[in-house]
């Protein structure tokens, strides 16, 4: 008898505090502040649209910081200085941070696939092979962004002098390369959307989409610190729930989604876009819905993600000599969260 007693009170005893650490990571989960950040891009229309219908709010997370970045480069920093603890970015750099920067993070979701477009001045560049004459101006992210990849990749397939195209090509963010285009001092630029449609909006063609140049290419990822899974993982699988359901509302209402993100950008920008930009001429960069939904047509928004796709981002990063080694995409995937 006194040993089941015994029993009964140890059994007892772990059913409550095994019910006490789950109840303790519901509370969390609701009530731990969180930071998180996107890319000013129609790539992060999910979160756009999560923060506009206040979808984040209604399942219970307290997102306490909210911040917007220009490039996925700058975001990817602000994830390795520990600024925020969640972000919509492109996978590359996500991949550069995780192999360079060693950033504890983790693949929770994809966002879109493609996303991406070359467009050039017809007047100068007639095909792909003109981006090789020497005094051709492209512009382009700095070393190590998505498109500059998808730059090296177009190289590749088609067969194009590298050496040539570099010598041509001028650095600088999608805001001002959409200026540059607007003032003619472009002839080409790689770009991601929104921008890639906003330039072919200025009487730029679009060329070539990234459909073309790479098909399934992956495009953004939502992304969470390692440690935000170890500590509140509900906390995470509210985030991917709220995601699933704004993604899945964009496919259903393209056009309600065009205007709630051509709003939620005309806003964003008048803090983040930069002040060369805006003092320029601030007609030129105009958010306007029709443009936003079709550049998003151009998107294929989704959240699904498989390891093949990363692995083909991560070996041609190594390729380009962009990360040094190779490793498995599975290490920095984490797929558990999402309902199908």
């Amino acid at each position: 008898m006194r040993k089941l007693i015994l029993f009964v009170l140890l059994v007892s005893t772990i059913l409550f505090i095994l019910n006490g650490v789950f109840i303790a990571d519901i509370c969390s989960s609701e009530e731990i502040p969180i930071r998180v950040a996107v890319e000013f891009m129609d790539h992060a229309a999910a979160a756009y649209i999560s923060q506009a219908q206040g979808w984040f709010e209604e399942e219970g997370l307290n997102i306490n910081y909210y911040e917007n970045y220009v490039t996925g480069m700058a975001l990817a920093a602000a994830l390795g200085r520990g600024d925020i603890q969640a972000a919509y970015l492109c996978l590359i750099p996500a991949i550069n941070a995780y192999a360079n920067a060693r950033v504890a993070i983790k693949i929770v979701a994809g966002t879109h696939k493609y996303g991406y477009g070359l467009v050039v001045n017809t007047n100068k560049i007639k095909d792909i092979y003109g981006l090789q004459r020497e005094g051709i101006r492209i512009g382009c992210v700095r070393e190590g962004g998505a498109v500059d990849v998808l730059l090296h990749k177009a190289i590749i397939e088609y067969g194009l002098d590298k050496e040539k195209v570099l010598n041509n090509v001028q650095r600088m963010d999608p805001a001002k390369q959409l200026l540059a285009i607007q003032m003619d001092r472009l002839d080409a630029a790689f770009l991601p959307e929104q921008w890639a449609t906003m330039a072919e909006d200025s009487k730029y063609q679009m060329m070539l989409m990234s459909q073309d140049i790479w098909p399934e290419m992956q495009g953004s990822v939502l992304v969470v610190k390692s440690e935000l899974i170890e500590k509140y993982p509900e906390l995470v699988r509210k985030l991917v729930k709220v995601t699933e359901k704004s993604t899945d509302w964009i496919i259903q209402n393209p056009e309600s989604a065009a205007e709630v993100v051509a709003h939620q950008l005309s806003l964003v920008g008048e803090n983040i876009l930069p002040v060369q930009v805006k003092d320029a001429d601030t007609d030129k960069i105009e958010f306007n819905a029709d443009v936003l939904l079709k550049s998003m047509s151009r998107i294929d928004y989704g959240t699904d993600i498989d390891s093949v796709t990363v692995q083909d981002n991560i070996d041609f990063l190594v390729e380009l000599g962009y990360i040094k080694n190779t490793f498995d995409a599975n290490e920095i995937l984490d797929l558990r969260f999402l309902s199908r």
